[in-house]
Parts: C-alpha cells; structure tokens; sequence
C-alpha cells in the first residue's frame, strides 16, 4: 500500500528527527520505507518503524513488529526486482554497540549482484562505514578515524534533494 506523502495536510515524516517525507516511496501502518541519501549500492534503500522513539528491536509492540518485517518483505521484493538483483542484504544494526548511527531503528535493504563487492562480505564493510560517517557527520575525509575505511568506500556524495525525490516516485510506483 502507498500513501502518496507529499500532500499538504499530512504530517511530515521523521526518521529520527530528520523529516524525510519526501524520500519516502512506501508506507504501511506502522512502517515507511525511504531512498538513501548516501547509498552503498544503487537501490540501497531504508525500512523504518514510523514510531520515531522505537531505538531497538525490543521496543516494537507485536503489531509494529509483524508490520515491520511484512514491509521488509515487500519492499525487498520491488527492489530485488526493480534493480535485477540475485540476493539481498537485509540488515538492522540494533543498538549503538551494533553500529546503530541515528537513534531510531531502521533496515538496510541493499540489492546485490554478482561481483559487486570483491570479496563478498565487503559489503559489510561498506555498511560499517556508513553508519560511522553519519553518526559522525563526517566532512573530514582525512580524519584518521576515517582512514580506517578504503577510499573507494569514502567517496559517496550525498544525493541531490531533486534525485532522491525521483527515485521515490519511480518506486512508489511499484506498489499503487
């Protein structure tokens, strides 16, 4: 189900306390899903519990919970599709400790293809580094805390407002 999230007399959308209204391309009860500011891989999308003082796994009621999970599913299959991937990564960092950069949990739907990341599990890697940038907002590319992490992984420029909001409307197509 899509609720077009651009009209006037709706509330703005948060992930956290970023209003992300116009990113969102797929919305359910409980759940949104979101295009990536700064993805690891074209079509590295966001699923997120629309209850923004959810931190944590543990902190959904049952009913958010199963329209969580059934939102990832959906979403997962539109992009696996859209995009002509072989396999997914799904992944939810639970907590600040797993790598949880923005207090409010959410999943990483991350298409994958064949020799996208040599070797495989560098996708990781790459997941890693971008919970550490945004958490860090970093800026910095030079920081040592950075240096840490190959180049190649910190060269994602932030998308443009315009292209974020076309990629929302092309999805959410998807599921009208």
């Amino acid at each position: 189900m899509f609720k077009p999230s651009s009209s006037s007399n709706s509330d703005p959308i948060k992930f956290f306390t970023y209003d992300v209204t116009d990113q969102v391309f797929y919305q359910s009860t409980h759940s949104f899903a979101i295009v990536n500011l700064r993805p690891i891989v074209t079509g590295h999308v966001l699923v997120i519990p629309r209850r923004n003082d959810v931190l944590r796994l543990k902190d959904l009621r049952s009913e958010e919970l199963i329209d969580l999970f059934s939102s990832i599913q959906k979403v997962s299959n539109v992009i696996e599709r859209v995009h002509q991937a072989d396999s997914l990564n799904v992944s939810i960092q639970d907590g600040p400790f797993a790598g949880q950069s923005v207090p409010h949990l959410h999943a990483h739907i991350i298409p994958r293809k064949p020799r996208d990341f040599i070797p495989n599990d560098r996708v990781y890697e790459s997941l890693e580094y971008f919970e550490f940038a945004r958490s860090h907002h970093l800026t910095d590319l030079s920081n040592s805390s950075a240096r840490q992490f190959n180049n190649d992984q910190l060269v994602r420029q932030d998308r443009s407002d315009r292209e974020m909001i076309q990629e929302a409307l092309s999805l959410s197509n998807h599921f009208r």
